[in-house]
Formats: C-alpha cells, structure tokens, sequence
C-alpha cells in the first residue's frame, strides 16, 4: 500500500500536496522548521528536522513510507543529500521535484558565485545599498562587510539581532510582482543585489526589476548534488505516483 513522504516548504510543494491530497493518496508533508508560520496543509504534517541520515531511514521504515518526493528548496542541500542516503539505505523510491534554474537573459548584469562566501568577496569595496535576497540564515558573512547599507526580506519578523550594523527589514511572503520590487529597489536606493539561484517565478521578478533598472546582480549558484531522479512539474510527480487521473485544478 503507498504511503508518501513529501519534504517539503516550497511553493511546488504545497501545490504537489494540495494535488495528492485530492487524488486521496496517503502522504505526510514535512517541513524543515525554519518557517514560524508555514502555511497550512491538506495534509498530515510534520515540523522539525530529523537529525541525519540514519534517523530519516529509521523514520522511513517506522512510518512505512514507500515513496519520498524531495520538494525541498534547491538550496536545502543537506537535506536533499540526506534524503538519498536514506532512500538508498532503505531502497525507498526517491524523486525530486526541483524547479529550473534561472537562465541569464540580454541585460542581465550577473556576477554568478559558487556559494555565499564568493558572494561577500564579490561585494563592491565601497559603501553600497545591497538588497540581500537570499535567507536569514545566510546573512552572517555579510557581517564582514560593514560598510554596506542592507536590506533583508523575511518571510517572519526576526526576534534576533542581526549580525549587521546597518539592516533594514522587510517581513513580506511573495510571490512578487514586477511593479512592486520595482517599487522596492527604487524607494530604497539599491545599488546591488544578492540572490541565490532557486529558479521558479515566485521571486523572478527581482531580476526583472534589477534588469530594468540596469542593477549588478551577483548571483550564487545552486550546491551540487548527487544524481537521482528528477521532474520539474507536479503532473510528472503524479504519473510517478500512478496517479495520471488526479492532476485536476
């Protein structure tokens, strides 16, 4: 009998199980725990980590699960390396459903970086209006760059301190639209922006505000990963399923 384990906290992912969830296939949805307030769920969820490899394959074969799907963020690197080891431990189906990654098109000013830290060095010298589009929990090596005036866009308020002098927070989930980041990196003077790769058209239009206003963009790529099956629509997820009847609206 199947049973699903989504991991999940992206956009494909609520849609994949808002699809599974009327197509009456017993799944569970699981979230990282990064977000306060993730949005709900048709269904069963689970909230927190599960501490590495051995305890995901213990996970997967305490809860019968016969299928995973890796909806996580393509930045959710760990995660995703450790969903392969536990699937292949406990020879558990394992598909990901990861997005594109943004194509650099005529007029885009990319700097493209392997990983945060490229990102700081990439950084002009002098003082600079940088919109770090790229998480909380990446924003600390920045600290190494006082100089600059920040602006960071949280999906929750942020109850620490943050490592920079001079940060300005917009709390705001997307998706986004072209007229309002335009409004956004205007009203705010921008002169660079940082982002990572994570494809998708919920936080596209950054680029195309950037693009327009001829902004730098520097631009971190997705982490490499190990080779595993991998589809970018949720009808493909659900052929996969043996579900190619249940993809209604």
């Amino acid at each position: 009998m199947m049973r699903a384990l989504i991991l999940g906290g992206t956009a494909d992912a609520n849609s994949l199980a808002a699809v599974v969830s009327r197509a009456g296939i017993d799944a569970i949805y699981s979230y990282g725990g990064r977000t306060h307030a993730p949005a709900e769920q048709p269904l069963p969820t689970r909230i927190g980590g599960f501490g590495g490899v051995s305890s995901l394959a213990d996970y997967l074969r305490r809860e019968r699960i016969t299928h995973v799907i890796d909806a996580t963020h393509p930045f959710a690197a760990e995660m995703s390396r450790n969903a392969i080891a536990a699937c292949t431990q406990t020879a558990t189906p394992l598909l990901a459903l990861e997005r594109a990654p943004w194509d650099k098109t005529p007029g885009d000013r990319w700097i493209e970086v392997a990983d945060v830290a490229a990102a700081v060095v990439a950084l002009p010298e002098n003082p600079a209006r940088v919109f770090l589009a790229i998480g909380r929990q990446h924003i600390a090596p920045f600290g190494t760059r006082p100089q600059h005036a920040y602006t960071l866009r949280f999906v929750d308020p942020s109850a620490e301190t943050l490592p920079l002098p001079d940060a300005d927070v917009i709390v705001s989930r997307g998706p986004f639209t072209l007229e309002g980041e335009l409004e956004t990196l205007r009203a705010r003077h921008i002169e660079w922006i940082v982002a990572r790769n994570s494809g998708g058209t919920g936080a596209r239009a950054k680029l195309d505000a950037a693009r327009a206003l001829g902004l730098p963009v520097i631009m971190i790529t997705r982490p490499p990963l190990p080779d595993r099956p991998r589809v970018d629509s949720v009808s493909q997820v659900m052929e996969w399923l043996g579900h190619r009847t249940c993809l209604g609206a």
